[in-house]
């Protein structure tokens, strides 16, 4: 195994070279290519000025020589071994140990590392918070859907995950912020951002003006959680439904009583809707379902509670506000990695499941549910460990997106500048992070698939 890892580690850095090799060809092949005139045209300098500052672009960044020869002195740059560099940029000595240096960014005027310090951490933590939303959620939709084959969740979920498939990110971002962060409709999340400026100054964790308020805020909405799963749990069906349809109601009329043009009729329709919705959710015969949706319901309600009881005011805390301003970019990212990987997992797992090892084990009188998580579950693993090495990826590309509707200083909008701008020591080093990240994934996945399956051996 550990010669396997060598060996791919090492094919990583050929890998590297053709991306990089390609990206490079293909800017120094746009119209107009990249020479210091580009980077100083349009700023008014007078002629004098303007010859000192290509003289300065092309000393550092050897912009008057060959592509070839430019290429050359970025990969010098970047390697760990490595030619000096003289005062004109000519490349002296013998080669020898050095620190990799990703270069200065033509925009910025930076080095490109103190950049990449800085958005590549945002990018990650959006990404850290989706990929196990995607893969919870996902597994739990899809084995339900299996094992419930041809029923009334089978069907419907089918129909909600396409519809979650269908819609473009930018499509769904713009009318996540339309809906929920403007002033017209429901204005519950921030239109973009991280924090507020206010927020840089608050201490890390909430607080609050009386000291037995903490208290309160932190037991009723842990009550509101325990009751709404007991009720989930140990109530009867018709009750529990009639339950969530009085509180599915409830959250339709306040959910339309702030908005301005909403008449009668609206209202009224939010209110069946939402009722509808509670009493199919609470009625569900899948406790998981029922018990987030009713849990949910009383972490609200127990919240809501706690801030009507407690006295003063209270100050939200950087942790919160930057969770706040989270939600909507997390759920913008997330969608569609769920609905295709809740899709593979039913598939997998409904194709295990009628097997002949699966059938092997009912037929020596293995219980059901040890049939599904022991041995079905476990083969059905394999596509989805396929997926996940393209999940890091598709994530990064899809941040993009996401961090431009939102207003993310993250990597992707990084990386949307230096494409614009045609900042090529960004671009490159932006491509040779997103390759590493890309071929690591993939090195994952396949010791993962030894994991999984002892079959898999590569020794």
């Amino acid at each position: 195994m550990l010669t396997y890892i060598l060996r791919r580690m090492l094919l990583m850095v050929p890998t590297l070279f053709g991306i990089t090799v390609v990206v490079f060809a293909v800017m120094a092949a746009a119209p107009g290519g990249i020479s210091a005139l580009t980077l100083v045209e349009g700023q008014g300098l007078e002629p004098q000025a303007q010859k000192a500052m290509e003289d300065y672009y092309n000393q550092l960044y050897g912009l008057d020589q060959p592509a070839p020869v430019q290429f050359g002195r970025w990969l010098n740059n970047i390697s760990p071994i490595g030619f000096a560099q003289d005062a004109d940029g000519s490349l002296t000595g013998w080669p020898h140990f050095k620190v990799p240096n990703l270069g200065t960014s033509f925009r910025y005027g930076r080095p490109v590392i103190d950049l990449v310090a800085e958005r590549l951490p945002i990018t990650l933590l959006l990404n850290v918070l989706s990929i196990p939303l995607i893969y919870i959620v996902a597994v739990a939709v899809g084995v339900r859907a299996a094992t419930q084959h041809g029923q009334a969740f089978d069907s419907q979920s089918g129909v909600v995950l396409l519809a979650l498939w269908s819609v473009p990110t930018m499509l769904a971002g713009v009318l996540l912020i339309g809906f929920f962060a403007s002033d017209q409709f429901w204005q519950w999340f921030p239109t973009g951002g991280l924090s507020q400026r206010a927020a840089l100054d608050m201490t890390f964790l909430p607080t609050v003006e009386v000291v037995w308020a903490l208290p309160l805020l932190l037991i009723l909405p842990f009550l509101g959680v325990a009751l709404g799963i007991y009720l989930a749990r140990y109530l009867p069906a018709r009750i529990r439904g009639g339950v969530g349809a009085a509180l599915g109601a409830v959250c339709g009329w306040l959910m339309f009583r702030d908005l301005a043009p909403a008449g009668m009729v609206s209202t009224a329709v939010a209110v069946l809707l939402g009722g509808g919705v509670g009493w199919m959710m609470a009625h569900s015969d899948w406790g998981v379902l029922r018990g987030f949706y009713l849990g949910t319901l009383g972490l609200g309600a127990g919240l809501a509670l706690a801030l009507g009881l407690a006295p003063g005011h209270m100050v939200p805390g950087f942790l919160l506000d930057r969770a706040w301003h989270l939600v909507l970019p997390v759920l913008c990212l997330s969608y569609g990695g769920l609905a295709f990987l809740a899709k593979l997992s039913r598939s997998a797992v409904l194709e295990n499941l009628t097997s002949d090892y699966a059938r092997t084990a009912r037929a020596k009188g293995v219980a059901e549910h040890d049939v599904l998580w022991r041995h079905v579950f476990r083969n059905s693993l394999l596509p989805l460990i396929t997926v996940s090495a393209t999940l890091l990826p598709s994530l990064l590309a899809g941040s993009v997106i996401v961090e431009a509707i939102f207003s993310i200083d993250g990597m992707g909008k990084l990386a949307v500048e230096a494409v614009q701008t045609r900042d090529r020591e960004l671009v490159l080093s932006i491509t040779l992070i997103s390759g590493v990240l890309t071929l690591v994934g993939y090195l994952l996945a396949d010791l993962a698939y030894a994991i999984v399956d002892p079959r898999v051996s590569y020794d």
